[in-house]
């Protein structure tokens, strides 16, 4: 399978860096050059060893070695990603303190907390989306259910009884669930649970009927005929997955062309930050997810490996906020 990287974002990136020197002050360009000067924290808003801790211990190390300094992973879990977020947030901005934000932190939040101590737009430099992935619409083989066609028509017949596990509240499983559901009419049951280990066994076991779940833990499953992959919820089929078809290829009646939902991770760090010192972040970012070693690892764990331009990312994280925002309020999601 080739790697999955996003080539044209990390050319995007490489020519914003070009054009850079002609656009900044000579006192931030002399900043910059500086810069770090003293280790680095990478925060992950999570506990050790989940996906994104991984994603981050990998880039910390690549970039380590190329800037002669440390950095240092540091995990800060808690109210769903956004206490480490908020952290970095308010941290000094000289470019030493930054996030491995993902979807829930960095867009879901900002509906799903009403007092959120931050703004995901204008509370964060972005530096780099780095990877993501879609999810997968999958059931229990044991209920009957085919295709994506006969799943609407299952949860069209019995209101509410279909189930749907998610790692939990929130979550762009969570979520991606209640924008299925909306688009497609139907009344889907949300049964969260902590994490994804009990969410999968109680799907295999058919404790639960379907999940919105990820392609890298379901894969396994999938392969062995303990789960059924109904559809991916990514714009085009996925390489590992290449028989399964998109939620918007099953052309149901009610979804749009475009619908496509996907968890993604990114590198941030705090408003204000230095424009050189963020160009310089952006390219070791870049230079880190290039480097075969990572870039062939998540490609292989589902990934789509990639180092989107800033500018690139901020539109994207902008997006994210409108499109989640709009699912909370129609689906009245709430956090119990």
């Amino acid at each position: 399978m080739p790697p999955l990287i996003g080539r044209r974002g990390l050319g995007l990136g490489t020519i914003g860096l070009a054009a850079a020197p002609a656009a900044l002050a000579p006192a931030a360009l002399a900043q910059g050059a500086a810069w770090p000067g003293r280790p680095i924290r990478l925060v992950v808003p999570f506990p050790p060893g989940g996906s994104t801790d991984v994603l981050a211990r990998r880039l910390a190390e690549r970039m380590a070695a190329s800037l002669g300094q440390p950095v240092v992973v540091e995990n800060r879990p808690g109210a769903g990603g956004t206490t480490g977020a908020d952290l970095v947030s308010k941290s000094p901005p000289d470019g030493t303190t930054l996030l491995m934000g993902v979807t829930g932190s960095n867009a879901i939040a900002a509906s799903l907390f009403p007092n959120l101590p931050y703004d995901p737009v204008t509370g964060f430099a972005p530096i780099a989306r780095v990877v993501s992935a879609p999810l997968v619409v999958a059931v229990n083989p044991g209920i009957g259910v085919q295709d994506l066609a006969g799943y609407v028509a299952a949860a069209r017949a019995a209101p509410g009884g279909m189930t749907y596990a998610t790692p939990g509240n929130g979550t762009s499983m969570h979520l991606t669930g209640v924008m299925f559901g909306l688009a497609a009419g139907v009344e889907l049951t949300h049964v969260p649970y902590r994490g994804t280990a009990q969410a999968t066994t109680d799907l295999m076991a058919g404790r639960v009927r379907s999940s919105f779940g990820d392609l890298l833990v379901l894969l396994p499953q999938i392969r062995a005929g303990t789960v059924r992959a109904l559809a991916v919820t990514g714009a085009a089929r996925h390489p590992l997955l290449p028989e399964v078809p998109t939620v918007a290829e099953s052309a149901l009646p009610g979804f749009e062309p475009g619908f496509e939902a996907e968890s993604w991770q990114g590198v941030f760090a705090p408003p204000a930050t230095p424009p050189a010192i963020q160009a310089r972040l952006h390219a070791e970012v870049a230079r880190a997810m290039e480097a075969p070693d990572i870039r062939d690892f998540f490609a292989g764990q589902g990934f789509r490996v990639e180092a989107t331009a800033p500018d690139d990312f901020a539109a994207f994280v902008r997006a994210e906020v409108a499109k989640w925002g709009k699912v909370v309020r129609e689906g009245g999601v709430k956090l119990d």
